[in-house]
């Protein structure tokens, strides 16, 4: 969304996409340099139904939005509770992650392995989970699938290594 017709083309594309059970329409935030304002977020926000949002981006979003509360869990609720969000994901780097719903909290810590490239990691995170929630998997089991697959890629050099069958047969 860093350009104006871009951004324009998203949005419209997101106005034609039915609501309704079985209807994602996710938004990782990706906060980068200047390329956001309150208004693109916000808009964003209620376009969405699904929110990706690592600890650092939760940060900003919490100063822009004057978001009460001074735990993650708590400012997470209030923006899952504020845009009426299926889920909202927050990643935490080597700390965890997160995945709330309105009606359950999921947590998984973050595998320890061999670095190799971080890229693409989150990417990654976000397809398992999308593929395990669409293949009619729990919130738990998308987690899980999307932290083991994030980890994966991370043991790898460049953002789309092959993974192996032990992924793909759970999904």
């Amino acid at each position: 969304q860093r350009h104006p017709a871009s951004r324009s083309t998203i949005h419209r594309f997101l106005d034609t996409m039915p609501d309704g059970d079985g209807q994602y329409k996710i938004f990782d935030i990706n906060l980068r340099q200047g390329f956001y304002t309150q208004e693109i977020i916000s808009t964003s926000l209620q376009k969405c139904n699904i929110l990706k949002i690592n600890d650092e981006e939760l940060d900003i979003v919490t100063r822009l939005f004057a978001l009460s509360g001074t735990g993650q869990e708590e400012r997470c609720r209030t923006l899952l509770k504020r845009y009426a969000l299926k889920a909202l994901i927050l990643t935490c780097g080597a700390r965890g992650s997160f995945v709330f719903t309105p009606e359950e909290t999921s947590y998984q810590d973050t595998p320890k392995v061999e670095v190799a490239d971080t890229v693409g990691a989150g990417d990654s995170f976000t397809a398992a989970f999308t593929a395990a929630i669409l293949s009619g998997g729990t919130v738990r089991e998308a987690h899980h699938l999307a932290v083991d697959v994030s980890a994966y890629v991370c043991t790898q050099k460049g953002a789309m290594p092959l993974l192996p069958g032990t992924f793909t047969k759970r999904i």
